[in-house]
């Protein structure tokens, strides 16, 4: 099992709250949706391989959409790269 860093994220009371409001929508903790916005914007930008996660969880089993979720942009906006 790949091991995880862990830091203080500083956030406004404002932008945490849309951030539990979304993770709650997409049934995730505020921990993973924060992960998965950011494996998100890395794999868009082209800084990671979709296949190049750090541990091997099923898809779902970590809160996030499994493949026959409809796709979203996840609000980063833009089009896939």
């Amino acid at each position: 099992m790949a091991r995880t860093r862990s830091f203080l994220l500083r956030l406004p009371p404002e932008l945490w709250e849309e951030v539990k409001r979304w993770a709650d929508d997409e049934l995730r903790s505020v921990n993973g949706q924060i992960e998965y916005v950011l494996r998100e914007g890395l794999r868009r930008r082209g800084r990671v391989k979709d296949d190049n996660r750090a541990d091997d969880v099923a898809p779902g089993a970590d809160g996030s959409p499994s493949p026959t979720a409809p796709a979203t942009d996840g609000g980063l906006g833009g089009s896939p790269a």
